[in-house]
Formats: C-alpha cells, sequence, structure tokens
C-alpha cells in the first residue's frame, strides 16, 4: 500500500488571527460589562437614563476595550518572519554544538568575563 500523501496545512493568516481575537475579546467584554454593570445598577442605581441604557453602556465600552487589545495582542504573538513548522525545522537543522554546552563550558565563560571586568576596572581606577 502507497504512503498516503502529505498534506500542507498552513494556520489562520494575522488577519484571521486578528479576528479571532477580537471577537474573544468582544465576548469577555460583553460578559465582564454585564457582571460589573449589574452590580453598578444594583449598588448605586440606574440613573436618569434607565436600567437598560446603563447596562448596554457599561457592556458595549467593556466589549470595544477588551475586543481591541485581544485583537492587538493576537496580532502580535502571531508577528514572526518565518511559519511556525519552519521555526521548529530550522531549530532541528541547527548544530548542537551551537546551541547546548556544558555547565564546565558556561562556568569557563563566566569566570572569563568576570576576568575581563575586573581588568577593565582596575585599568580605569
Amino acid at each position: 500500500m502507497p504512503p498516503l500523501p502529505a498534506h500542507h496545512q498552513e494556520g489562520p493568516s494575522v488577519w484571521q488571527k486578528r479576528e479571532m481575537g477580537a471577537l474573544m475579546g468582544g465576548g469577555v467584554g460583553l460578559t465582564i460589562g454585564f457582571i460589573f454593570g449589574s452590580w453598578s445598577i444594583i449598588r448605586g442605581g440606574a440613573g436618569p437614563r434607565g436600567f437598560l441604557a446603563t447596562l448596554s453602556q457599561y457592556m458595549l465600552s467593556s466589549a470595544a476595550t477588551f475586543s481591541f487589545f485581544l485583537a492587538i495582542g493576537s496580532v502580535i504573538r502571531s508577528d514572526s518572519l518565518i511559519p511556525p513548522h519552519l521555526q521548529a525545522a530550522q531549530l532541528q537543522l541547527l548544530s548542537p554544538a551551537l546551541n547546548v554546552r556544558s555547565k564546565a563550558e558556561g562556568f569557563q565563560l563566566m569566570r572569563a568575563r568576570w576576568e575581563a571586568e575586573r581588568r577593565h576596572k582596575s585599568a580605569q581606577a
């Protein structure tokens, strides 16, 4: 039986991620706005505009704020020069000698830097 062809599945685009973040933020904001708006109305009364107008103002302002910041956060998290699957391949192909050092090598590098700093400070004095 021949092997199945590999399907390359790409993730959502930056704009799709922004839209998903905005929708999630809107949902969270509406919920938080409902909770805090209801609490505020119970505690201090609805005010001159009435219950529904006051509650909707809390909900919409909270939804707009959460939506804005979650959309920006989604774009920032997905901001990369290359796709994640290529980043993973790049990390696998890098020489392990460039990435991994033993504790002894790290300690030697640290001591050499300390010694260079001491010489630099004593030369300045």
